[in-house]
């Protein structure tokens, strides 16, 4: 093993990375892809299908780890790019700025969003994408769903790790909370 972390691809071996998982908060972006109209409302809501964090199949958001020496916006359109393909274009604004910040814990019952591998500090973000999106390999499905199907009560038992509260606190930014 190593003493260094390779700093040109940012990531840390799997045994460093258990290491750190366990004495410090990671940082991460979570982001809630959004199809808009011509006025700019957001009339769609993406979401993956794919194995969670806790092992169940679910529906969630596009979800992954800031870098070391990677910009909010890089990390942003890496993981969009990754999870949806390179049609997806994001739309993401020079200095984007979250909607609220979410804390995952291993324990589900401090703040309701949850992580079993690790604290988190996750920037949560709405960003709009074309309708030409791809899920990658580790995603089953993408499905594109209405502001009232993504918070139907179906959808809301389909999701965990407290996606289905950050998808109406998304909808709720943007002002299309039904």
């Amino acid at each position: 093993m190593s003493d260094r972390t390779d700093t040109h691809t940012n990531w840390l071996d799997p045994d460093q990375l258990e290491t750190v998982r366990g004495q410090v908060p990671l940082v991460y972006v979570d982001a809630i892809p959004v199809q808009v109209n011509e006025f700019g409302v957001v009339t769609h809501v993406g979401m993956l299908l794919r194995q969670a964090p806790d092992g169940s199949i679910s529906r969630t958001v596009v979800s992954g780890r800031v870098h070391l020496n990677e910009r909010i916006r890089e990390a942003l359109l890496r993981h969009l790019e990754k999870d949806l393909g390179p049609m997806a274009l994001p739309q993401i604004p020079p200095d984007p700025a979250p909607f609220t910040i979410v804390e995952y814990f291993t324990d589900p019952e401090i703040s309701g969003f949850h992580d079993p591998r690790h604290h988190a500090v996750s920037l949560a973000f709405v960003v709009p994408v074309s309708g030409d999106c791809e899920p990658s390999q580790q995603a089953l499905d993408l499905g594109w769903y209405t502001p009232e199907q993504a918070t139907s009560q179906e959808m809301r038992r389909e999701m965990t790790s407290g996606h289905d509260r950050l998808i109406r606190l998304a909808l709720a930014s943007v002002g299309v909370l039904p």
